[in-house]
């Protein structure tokens, strides 16, 4: 039998939520779990359950500052701060308080230690991948909590690896929201490609990820932004992966990857208006471990936590996962929702925003040439 896969999850991420009325609340932790292990009776010849401990200051500190720390610490412990929004937009607030919640502080850093440990079990060589759940929280910035993230897992799990001496990280962003915390750890910096494949910021928040985003100094170059039309479906995300994401990780040849987001693109996710059917969340893990085979000896980390319908949820994730590690699980997409959209869906646009791309790069990438 192959080697199995680190799944990493601690039960307290369940005190990740920002109050019921609020988007991203944490029953979805559990509703995934209880839905892949029902589907999957052999799970336990498939995955090998890791509890992480939560990050430490010193690892926060890889990205956020002391200053932001320290104020996250005091407003989830109840310290009403009279400039909470120099440290948080309303987004990261409780609806029903206008509060940062009690507890999410303590409770993010169990999110940044489950994908520290994942990546850390990956470099060591102890597992080819390792699943994070409730990672990628891609919005939070050095100083600022964006976006339903308080702290960048994604950018302190990186820069934690290239602490230890990786060299090149390829991280694949395939939230249906732009990575605009992770976008700014790396525009500078060219031992990470940044891969960001999102709704056109036009039409979603955070309003950032335009093509011409490309990184600078060092960095110029090395920040991919995607962004699709509201609808884009699977043939469209199909030839991304064809057309730029393959050729230009083949010529980056990354040690690692790190790919991250949850089920937000899918066509009826209820936030977004990305057009991906479950067969569609599923090609992106195939492709993705596809892509790791060829670049990278298999290592990989995936971070998964976004989405929105909870109901498609447990089956979206799934879907990720069954295409990233080529499970035996069938999933049947509730007929309440339809079929969604044609798979070929915005297939012309998406050529156009490719071959546009191409040439904002061409000059960087000899691929594109």
């Amino acid at each position: 039998m192959k080697q199995r896969t680190a799944l990493i999850y601690n039960p307290e991420i369940k005190k990740y939520s920002f109050g019921k009325y609020h988007p991203f609340t944490s029953e979805r932790f559990e509703i995934f779990l209880n839905f892949i292990k029902e589907k999957l009776p052999d799970f336990k010849d498939y995955f090998e359950e890791i509890k992480p401990e939560p990050a430490t200051e010193e690892d926060l500190k890889l990205f956020h500052s002391q200053e932001y720390i320290e104020a996250m610490k005091k407003a989830s412990e109840g310290i009403i701060l009279p400039n909470i929004f120099q440290y948080a937009t309303v987004d990261n607030l409780d609806p029903s308080t206008g509060y940062l919640p009690r507890g999410i502080e303590k409770a993010t850093r169990i999110a940044v230690g489950a994908s520290l440990l994942a990546g850390e079990l990956v470099f060591e060589g102890r597992f080819k991948k390792a699943i994070a759940i409730g990672g990628g929280l891609h919005h939070a910035k050095r100083e600022k909590g964006e976006g339903f993230c308080v702290y960048n897992d994604v950018a302190i799990c990186a820069q934690n690896l290239l602490k230890k001496g990786l060299k090149k990280i390829l991280i694949l962003d395939t939230d249906a929201h732009a990575g605009n915390g992770t976008t700014e750890a790396f525009y500078t910096e060219n031992q990470v490609l940044f891969i960001d494949i999102h709704q056109d910021p036009r039409t979603i928040y955070p309003g950032t990820g335009f093509m011409d985003e490309i990184g600078d100094g060092r960095g110029k170059g090395f920040t991919l932004n995607i962004p699709l039309s509201p609808g884009a479906g699977d043939d469209a995300y199909q030839h991304i992966f064809e057309k730029i994401i393959f050729p230009i990780a083949e010529e980056f040849e990354p040690e690692i990857i790190i790919r991250y987001g949850g089920s937000d693109p899918y066509f009826a996710d209820g936030l977004t208006n990305l057009g991906l059917t479950l067969e569609g969340l599923k090609m992106i893990g195939e492709n993705v471990r596809k892509l790791a085979d060829k670049v990278c000896q298999e290592k990989e980390i995936d971070l998964i936590a976004s989405g929105y319908n909870q109901e498609i949820l447990p089956l979206a994730w799934t879907a990720l996962i069954t295409g990233l590690i080529d499970l035996p699980i069938k999933i049947n997409p509730p007929t309440k929702f339809g079929g969604g959209p044609p798979k070929n869906s915005k297939l012309g646009e998406t050529k156009e925003i490719v071959q546009k791309l191409k040439e904002i790069l061409k000059k960087y990438w000899k691929c594109f040439k």
